[in-house]
């Protein structure tokens, strides 16, 4: 299992949190290829997905992981969610410590271990990376699109005033919405 915290070589376990999250939010018994397909997406190597290094089982609990810290990035109070990832950290993350395994590179790891189930692995890894972008932005940067209908997960770490919606589509809707909603009570 990868797990660096994405300082400069285009891995972000942030937007794999996201991707997954989003994911098993839309089907919560999404199954293991497709697990292994959106991890593979983010990094991981093939011979870490097949079914019998990535099981059922292991599905089962980094779906149950997934689940977990998606509680978090529903919460747009940045004190409840720093609370909450020092909750996970102390319950998920040990020490920090580079390793190098398997073919990858040296990387950041904050699981118990190299023989970390996945669901732990994948708590760990998450609670870091939105500690850290909590910590360089000083707020939750992250919450659940406000859009009408959608609920979709999104990150918020580029430029302006913090979102509110996981697009430019969904913004652009609920402006015109509520455009059309104010002049139908004017008239």
């Amino acid at each position: 299992m990868g797990g660096d915290t994405g300082t400069g070589h285009g891995f972000t376990p942030e937007l794999r949190l996201i991707d997954l999250a989003n994911a098993v939010r839309a089907t919560p018994d999404l199954p293991r290829a497709a697990l292994a397909a959106l991890l593979a997406a983010h990094g991981e190597r093939p011979d870490d997905l097949t079914e019998r290094s990535f099981s059922e089982l292991d599905a089962q609990e980094l779906r149950a992981a997934v689940r977990e810290i998606a509680d978090v990035l529903t919460e747009s109070d940045t004190d409840r969610a720093a609370e909450a990832l020092n909750a996970l950290l102390a319950a998920r993350a040990a020490p920090p410590r580079l390793s190098r395994h398997d073919g990858h590179p040296w990387h950041l790891h904050t699981d118990r271990g190299d023989d970390a189930g996945w669901g732990s692995w994948f708590l760990a890894s998450s609670a870091l990376a939105l500690a850290r972008i909590l910590t360089e932005y000083g707020r939750a940067t992250w919450g659940a699109c406000a859009a009408p209908g959608c609920a979709t997960l999104f990150l918020g770490t580029g430029p302006g005033s913090p979102r509110r919606y996981c697009s430019t589509t969904c913004a652009t809707r609920a402006r015109v919405a509520a455009h059309r909603r104010r002049g139908r009570e004017t008239t």
